[in-house]
């Protein structure tokens, strides 16, 4: 990090990026990183929405933007440095959630393998296809499908009464 930008941060701020070293990333289960996720993402939403406020306060005091711009450089600077560590931590996240979700479906994959002959080969009791009765996927509807299609009831329905309540 650069060490005019390590100066302008107080002491949690620094500690708080220190800890999105590679090195520090690597140690970190998935938990962790989501709470560390988590952390720096509240900075950076608080240093956005300082630098937005006081942005806008400041053209209001000044009348102009481009002289208000510099007055308020210290926070998007602190801004866009929680910025960056965010994107770092993200990747990061992002790549130990995939090997986890991968690492996950091997077992289950395995296990279904395992679940699915008894001793002698025959397939258990009570394995195999859904019955027609079960959920919403044997009907052909998924749940974002049924969604779409109760939205589109509402809104017909609100329109309905608007129509109504105008005659």
């Amino acid at each position: 990090m650069n060490p005019k930008i390590r100066a302008m941060l107080n002491e949690s701020e620094q500690a708080l990026l220190r800890e999105t070293d590679e090195r520090d990333l690597v140690r970190l289960d998935e938990d962790e990183l989501i709470e560390l996720h988590r952390r720096i993402r509240r900075a950076r939403t608080k240093y956005v929405k300082l630098h937005r406020r006081r942005g806008a306060a400041q053209v209001r005091k000044d009348r102009s933007r481009t002289r208000a711009g510099g007055a308020v450089r210290k926070t998007a600077i602190k801004a866009e440095a929680f910025e960056e560590a965010l994107a770092v931590v993200s990747a990061r996240l992002a790549k130990v959630a995939a090997d986890a979700a991968e690492t996950l479906r091997q077992e289950r994959l395995a296990a279904a393998r395992g679940r699915t002959k008894d001793k002698k080969g025959k397939p258990t009791p009570g394995q195999g296809k859904p019955k027609a009765g079960d959920g919403h996927r044997a009907r052909g509807r998924s749940p974002i499908e049924e969604k779409r299609k109760a939205s589109d009831r509402a809104s017909k329905r609100r329109s309905e009464a608007k129509r109504a309540a105008k005659a």
